[in-house]
């Protein structure tokens, strides 16, 4: 029985999507400009990496291709082979939004039709009611932040009064997010968390996609640092998806990185959530070695998005995708006969771009695997083909209403 393995390289976009406009985002192209940057010396970093960007395996299995079939552009300085190894092609999002659940609910065949709930305000995000629900249900002495604000800016900006104050530091973004900061050892770890249920409560009326908690340690002296222990509080999806349908069926299910949070702990099985990409790679090879047949792996890697693609920081992800790639021949020699790994994305975050959010864009994807005969698969109206494919390849059938490659 087919095994599959689905890792999202999280806001690793191949260009603008159409409705890019909408979203301030038209002209955004995550790896387009990366690879640009690089072949023009900005992604050189002393000690990291330097050089154009060199995907040698992505780019064997259709990457490349795939960027090209996208915008119409060729990647910057990476020489295409004349035949790819696996299957490739792009997917375009229908769901509204341009954030972490709207784009794997899709991915997962639950497309998003209703919109999400935001906060608006640059300053002044949070409404007075519900600021004073947090207050009051939080038994806090008041809340420091609300506003629109670049998570690890804000630390640095509120941390010491944070900790003298005992007051959280609550934040938004243009996505559907509030997110709250704390230091694990001043505030703690637990009450953190604590408070960030009550607030999924809170803000459930309001159809706002997620409540993360951001704990942090360090002072002001050496300097504050975000920690491995974020939790995301998600609303679950509104209707079926492959994990649910898997489930159903009694087939062994791994979930790696933040990919229980996304879909508030429903139907993601064995949850495994280290720190960091490497680790999270490491982690998704133990659990296939180990994951019988009819089983699914699911692997979100976070580190593209929360630590090179919002601080816009070219090197770094470069450098990321480089160590990715490095990674995959691993995962290629494991693959046995019926088996199939799929490498896509959520959405797009260009480091090149203006501000600190995600952009709207197309996603790249890839299909490989022991007979997988290589294939474009052209542009995909949905992101929701890959769960189509997936679940008939799996032998559940189709699962929403994408349509299966």
């Amino acid at each position: 029985m087919a095994r599959a393995i689905l890792i999202v390289l999280d806001s690793v976009g191949c260009g603008g999507a159409e409705d890019a406009a909408a979203y301030g985002d038209a002209g955004s192209d995550t790896l387009g400009h990366i690879a640009r940057a690089c072949t023009e010396g900005h992604g050189d970093r002393e000690g990291l990496r330097q050089g154009p960007l060199t995907l040698p395996n992505l780019v064997r299995l259709g990457l490349a291709h795939a960027c090209e079939a996208s915008t119409g552009r060729p990647l910057a300085g990476v020489e295409m082979p004349a035949a790819p190894e696996g299957r490739w092609g792009y997917g375009v999002e229908i769901s509204q939004g341009k954030d972490t659940p709207s784009g794997h609910w899709e991915i997962a065949g639950c497309p998003v039709s209703l919109p999400w709930g935001y906060f608006t305000e640059l300053e002044n995000s949070f409404p007075p009611e519900l600021v004073a629900g947090i207050v009051k249900e939080g038994a806090l002495p008041g809340i420091l932040g609300d506003r629109h604000a670049s998570g690890i800016a804000i630390i640095e900006e509120l941390g010491e009064e944070h900790i003298r104050t005992g007051k959280p530091i609550c934040y938004t973004s243009v996505d559907s997010v509030l997110q709250i900061a704390a230091h694990e050892e001043h505030f703690g770890l637990e009450r953190l968390y604590a408070l960030c249920k009550t607030v999924r409560r809170l803000v459930d009326p309001l159809r706002i996609g997620r409540v993360i908690a951001r704990p942090f340690v360090g002072s002001v002296e050496e300097g504050f640092t975000r920690t491995g222990n974020r939790k995301d509080f998600a609303i679950p999806p509104p209707a079926e998806t492959i994990l649910d349908r898997l489930t159903a069926q009694g087939r062994k299910i791994v979930t790696v990185g933040k990919i229980g949070d996304i879909f508030a702990h429903r139907a993601t099985g064995e949850e495994i959530k280290p720190f960091g990409n490497h680790a999270m790679m490491e982690a998704a090879l133990a659990a296939w070695d180990e994951l019988p047949d009819g089983g699914f792996c699911f692997v979100n890697l976070v580190d593209f998005d929360t630590e090179f693609g919002h601080r816009r920081d070219v090197p770094g992800y470069a450098a990321a995708l480089e160590a990715f790639d490095r990674q995959l021949p691993r995962l290629e020699a494991m693959l046995r006969p019926g088996d199939i790994a799929v490498i896509t994305a959520d959405h797009g975050n260009d480091p090149t771009w203006r501000g600190t959010d995600h952009t709207r864009e197309h996603v790249p994807i890839l299909a490989f695997g022991p007979g997988i005969t290589p294939q474009p698969l052209g542009r995909r109206e949905s992101f929701a083909d890959i769960a189509a494919s997936l679940g008939v390849f799996l032998g559940i059938g189709p699962v929403g209403p994408g349509r299966a490659w």
